[in-house]
């Protein structure tokens, strides 16, 4: 006897939902309604990609490059297209749920700059409370891989293995860095968008990641040794080059930097969380069946 339809509806749709990773942690409550109009995003699938993990890394007593991995990401990444606009960030001003920022005159079609890691996270947690989605910043390793061939890659290539070695090659990989431009925030969509239609990344504005600073000490094949030392009172922020900066910083030129040529403008931009329901009901429209 065949087995009826809806039936065979919800045998699939809790094969499906088994199959989305850490689903427990996700409740399936149905989400409050919109309040304010959601940004525009890009979703960029998931596909293997080479990842030089962030962080100061040492073997053999001499700095070393971060090791290079090969990974993938679990699932589609939902990041805004453009960089959180100074408009944007006003309305959250306005509510009192962020502080204002330094540069308060800024017009409106530029970038929010002058923004420490605290003040991207509260416009986040704002953010998500008037959309009913949860906006979250990207990892160090999200950035990257969404960046695509706009991730600058910080290691460093020298002649030995010896510091000076080491330390002369960093010396003049950061010296041959040619500052923007100008230094002020370029109104958006100044320098275009990457092969995955995100728009303006690497250009004259860092974006804070929500990846914590650490310290790890590397074995002779490159492998990680023993657990690593983590400070997230310092942050990974990402645009013409890697940077490490203090997470209450606004402008890391003034100090904060915790290593390297200090970031230009500090913005952000935000990747929205999919939830288990969504990836299900993604599947179910792509098979012809509702939810």
């Amino acid at each position: 006897m065949a087995m009826p339809i809806l039936e065979a509806k919800a045998i699939l749709v809790a094969g499906l939902i088994a199959l989305v990773p850490a689903a427990a942690q996700f409740p399936l409550a149905k989400r409050p309604a919109e309040t304010h109009p959601a940004p525009e995003t890009i979703t960029v699938a998931p596909r293997d990609f080479s990842y030089r993990v962030a962080g100061d890394y040492m073997r053999n007593g001499v700095p070393a490059n971060g090791p290079l991995i090969q990974t993938r990401l679990r699932a589609p990444l939902v990041m805004m297209k453009t960089q959180v606009s100074a408009a944007d960030f006003a309305l959250c001003v306005a509510e009192r749920a962020c502080r204002p920022l330094p540069n308060r005159a800024a017009a409106p079609d530029r970038p929010a700059v002058g923004v420490s890691w605290e003040d991207a996270t509260a416009y986040a947690k704002w953010l998500s409370g008037k959309t009913g989605h949860v906006w979250r910043l990207p990892s160090d390793m999200e950035w990257a891989f969404a960046a695509g061939s706009r991730f600058a890659d910080d290691a460093v290539t020298t002649n030995g293995d010896d510091f000076s070695s080491r330390w002369i090659a960093k010396y003049e990989k950061e010296s041959a860095r040619e500052p923007a431009a100008d230094s002020a925030p370029q109104p958006t969509g100044t320098f275009g968008a990457n092969e995955n239609g995100l728009v303006d990344l690497s250009g004259n504005v860092w974006e804070w990641t929500d990846t914590c600073f650490t310290r790890q000490t590397l074995d002779a094949n490159g492998e990680p040794a023993g657990e690593p030392v983590t400070n997230c009172g310092v942050r990974v922020v990402e645009g013409q080059h890697r940077a490490y900066v203090s997470n209450f910083i606004r402008d890391a030129r003034a100090g904060g930097c915790a290593a390297g040529v200090p970031p230009t403008n500090l913005g952000f931009r935000l990747v929205r969380d999919v939830k288990p329901a969504d990836l299900v009901a993604g599947l179910l429209r792509r098979l012809g069946m509702r939810a």
